[in-house]
């Protein structure tokens, strides 16, 4: 019962933490209204994460870990390049879709402490693009797409699906739309993005 008990705690106070962050942003975030938001008092946050720092790297892991499988998956797989992109930016405006803190997150802690994010890149199940590379080398050697290198070809992926989520407030009034039609707008980009890349590099 107690361990339940301990995973139950440690699950509402991630969740706690990750609407707070999400709100008020990193700086903002404070650990007392954190602790409201889970029902708990500060001490018992404080038992289960010594700092807000601490707190905030746990959230942040615990949905770059649900993700980071899926792309990876994606990436190694052996489906064509064609299929690597409709697949990765489906996977990927999906998941973020339902957790649309993440790619702020990723911003606001890149720029605050970089090197926490490139500590991760040791980790299990973090994005791996060996393969991509090859297999974009190989389809350009191949004369299946335009001469492109992998690296140029992901960060535009990346880009396409990271940006709308990051300055949705921007594109809503540039595009004077509210949450429902811009999220419509989302889910189109599942295959709007993939088509706009593979047009961009598929030899006719």
């Amino acid at each position: 019962m107690a361990k339940a008990k301990d995973k139950n705690t440690e699950e509402l106070i991630l969740n706690a933490a990750k609407n707070v962050f999400q709100s008020k942003g990193m700086d903002g975030a404070r650990m007392q209204e954190i602790a409201d938001h889970a029902g708990i008092n500060k001490a018992m946050l404080h038992y289960y994460y010594r700092s807000k720092q601490l707190l905030f790297e746990a959230v942040f892991k615990n949905a770059f870990s649900l993700l980071a499988p899926q792309l990876n998956a994606v990436l190694n797989d052996d489906s064509s390049i064609e299929d690597k992109v409709r697949n990765f930016t489906a996977n990927y405006i999906s998941f973020i879709s339902q957790h649309p803190y993440l790619p702020t997150f990723v911003i606001q802690e890149l720029n605050r402490n970089p090197e926490f994010i490139l500590n991760m890149k040791d980790s299990q199940g973090f994005p791996n693009l060996k393969k991509f590379k090859n297999q974009v080398k190989n389809e350009v050697d191949m004369g299946l797409i335009k001469p492109i290198s992998a690296e140029q070809l992901f960060m535009n992926i990346m880009s396409l699906n990271v940006f709308p989520f990051v300055a949705r407030p921007l594109l809503m009034a540039f595009t004077s739309t509210d949450n429902d039609t811009y999220q419509q707008l989302l889910d189109n980009r599942k295959t709007e993005v993939a088509d706009f890349i593979i047009n961009a590099i598929k030899i006719s």
